[in-house]
């Protein structure tokens, strides 16, 4: 049955829109000529979900460890962030043992859930300089055999893999991994703007947590990040949570975008996420999570424990930017980043509404429920 949503704010789209919905989006315009059913959501936004590009575990189980005895968690972990608006996401394995790694995309790629739109490798392939939490007795050279040797026979599910450009001069790793499909996203690098301009040229086409583990904005030696602003073809992604980055440099970072181009939110969430604050088990370490805050017992910052979406109302309670930006920042950016579909049309009707009572925080909304 088709049905009618007006009085919708609609990322990209001016002022007021009516939705035509029949199980998929047929049509998004001010004014729709057609009789049928009609919700009205008096001015709230609609937006598709939240996709997720960096997220390394959740409900206290990380990717990295992933086996035949735990992987029934991938199921409860999809539902729970389903019911916090995440679409879909891609389960971060960061650097660890390549048996390791190779146990975690065999179980992955078994799994056959369809919010799991892929894998992102954050490393082995970083610099000791920037490795942050990343164990260093992990890391690899970066050539083309060693990528090789990571991936094993999963190649194909790898979504996006963060590595450090300087460690290849040659390019030859990343134009291996370009002929495989795989997004590259400079990392946990040293990277000078010319070398970073050199791998997106050889085709990187992202950068890993903008501002996190890699060189700071300087008016003569702009870095990776500054190349990756200048480039109209780079995302970067960003995590907003107001511990990794101040929100004036976030505020510098979309200012720099034009606020429409090349940025889009992560969560960079660690295993537990959807637990309280304590201390929890991380590889063969402990994180100490204070306040969504994820550190390692010697105050090395590790990651978060807070939800994508909690970054849409942290943008808008800085004064950052306004709510359309923000949530198009969780929703239609990461898409637009990994080539999937960000357009409304033909998407299936089960998206968010952002009702205007202050928390900012969206419900979910499915065609079975008519919206109601």
């Amino acid at each position: 049955m088709r049905f009618l949503i007006i009085n919708a704010q609609v990322p990209g789209f001016q002022g007021l829109q009516q939705i035509l919905i029949d199980e998929v989006v047929l049509e998004i315009a001010p004014r729709i000529e057609i009789t049928a059913p009609i919700v009205d959501v008096a001015g709230d936004w609609i937006s598709l979900g939240g996709i997720d590009l960096q997220i390394n575990g959740a409900l206290g189980l990380a990717f990295p460890d992933l086996n035949s005895e735990n992987c029934d968690q991938l199921e409860k972990i999809c539902q729970f962030l389903w019911n916090q608006g995440v679409d879909g996401f891609l389960p971060t394995i960061v650097t660890t043992s390549i048996d390791n790694i190779q146990r975690s995309l065999s179980v992955l790629a078994d799994s056959n859930l369809p919010q799991i739109l892929g894998v992102h490798l954050e490393g082995p392939f970083l610099n000791r300089q920037k490795r942050g939490a990343h164990p260093e007795e992990f890391l690899l050279p970066l050539d083309v055999e060693t990528v090789k040797r990571v991936l094993g026979d999963y190649a194909e599910i790898v979504k996006v893999i963060t590595l450090a450009p300087e460690l290849d001069p040659t390019g030859e790793a990343i134009a291996y991994l370009k002929s495989l499909g795989i997004t590259v996203s400079l990392g946990h690098s040293q990277a000078t703007a010319e070398q970073a301009q050199q791998a997106f040229d050889q085709g990187a086409s992202m950068v890993t947590h903008a501002f996190n583990a890699m060189p700071s904005l300087h008016h003569r030696e702009p870095g990776l990040l500054g190349a990756a602003i200048a480039n109209p073809n780079v995302y970067c992604g960003l995590i907003a949570d107001g511990q990794h980055v101040s929100p004036i440099m976030i505020e510098i970072l979309l200012r720099s975008s034009q606020y429409d181009r090349g940025i889009f939110l992560v969560s960079d969430a660690l295993s537990p996420l959807g637990l309280p604050d304590g201390r929890y088990p991380w590889d063969a370490r402990e994180i100490e999570v204070i306040h969504g805050t994820a550190r390692l017992l010697n105050g090395t910052l590790a990651g978060t424990t807070r939800l994508l979406l909690s970054g849409v109302q942290n943008l808008v309670n800085w004064n950052v930017c306004d709510l359309g930006t923000a949530i198009a920042l969780a929703t239609t950016a990461p898409r637009a980043a990994i080539n999937l579909p960000h357009s409304f049309l033909k998407q299936p009707a089960n998206f968010l509404r952002w009702r205007k009572n202050g928390t900012i925080a969206p419900q979910r909304l499915t065609f079975d429920k008519k919206l109601a």
